[in-house]
């Protein structure tokens, strides 16, 4: 199954995201076995290349191993996990605020539209 990606950011990049929120979210767990590169490549619809790619960096990040032989597996660093999940929610949270300053709201705004949010049983 063939994934959409945008055009503003390298696939390689995308995909690695993907992969960081499922490890953040929990849907990949410490240790877990990542797909072998031809078989990620079928799924998200990509190269293999781009798949290895994707794999290298995890690992220069510490968020993957490969084990010769058997295949790549997320880190069971449990310190590094928390904190990519860390350093994923200041992304957000910087990204966030940056677009609300574009935008021309005051910290003061943009502190009090989230406590709304937030309170809002829906959020």
């Amino acid at each position: 199954m063939s994934q959409t990606f945008n055009n503003t950011q390298p696939i390689y990049l995308q995909i690695m995201r993907r992969l960081c929120r499922q490890v953040v979210r929990g849907e990949l767990k410490a240790g877990a076995k990542l797909p072998s590169v031809r078989e990620m490549a079928l799924q998200t619809g990509v190269n293999p290349n781009t798949i290895q790619r994707v794999y290298t960096e995890l690992e220069r990040l510490s968020i993957a191993e490969t084990r010769r032989g058997l295949g790549s597996y997320i880190t069971e660093d449990t310190f590094r996990l928390k904190q990519l999940r860390e350093d994923l929610k200041c992304e957000q949270i910087g990204s966030f605020i940056a677009d609300m300053r574009e935008t021309g709201f005051s910290p003061e705004e943009i502190v009090d539209g989230v406590r709304k949010e937030l309170s809002n049983p829906k959020a």
